[in-house]
């Protein structure tokens, strides 16, 4: 490392707001450093909280789902699951969905083959636990019927 490489890492230094400076070239190190004076730190202004009106919360008017009496719609097979019949398609079901026993709920796509998955019993939906156009394993959830 030559004296003009040195001034120059002193330049760029004092040009930017860097504080240290550390080079290694082969078996030469060379550490540059400097004070952080007034003019360029950046002043900290201390951040006032600010309180946001309370609004009172609204209890949910749907009926309390009894997790107990919940069924379980379980892939039959790893695949890519599909929402809805076509892309760009309104999905089968949604959830809070009434279905009855045997309405279609989604398709999973194995080996380039679509396959139904239908609703084992009435019911409603209360939960979607796969993604359109995620893999889903063989015995994954897929869907919650209440």
């Amino acid at each position: 490392m030559d004296l003009q490489q040195i001034e120059a890492l002193a330049r760029l230094i004092r040009q930017s707001d860097l504080t240290a400076l550390e080079v290694s070239e082969g078996a030469m190190r060379i550490r540059l450093e400097r004070e952080r004076t007034a003019a360029n730190t950046t002043p900290v202004m201390p951040v006032q909280p600010v309180a946001a009106p309370v609004e009172p919360v609204q209890p949910d008017p749907s009926p309390a789902v009894d997790f107990n009496h919940i069924t379980e719609i379980k892939s039959p097979m790893v695949g890519v699951f599909y929402a809805a019949p076509a892309p760009g398609a309104q999905p089968y079901v949604s959830i809070g969905s009434k279905v009855k026993a045997g309405d279609v709920l989604c398709l999973i796509e194995a080996m380039k083959l679509m396959n139904e998955i239908t609703a084992e019993k009435d019911g409603e939906i209360v939960d979607i636990c796969a993604q359109d156009g995620q893999i889903v394993e063989f015995g994954q959830t897929v869907f919650k019927i209440f």
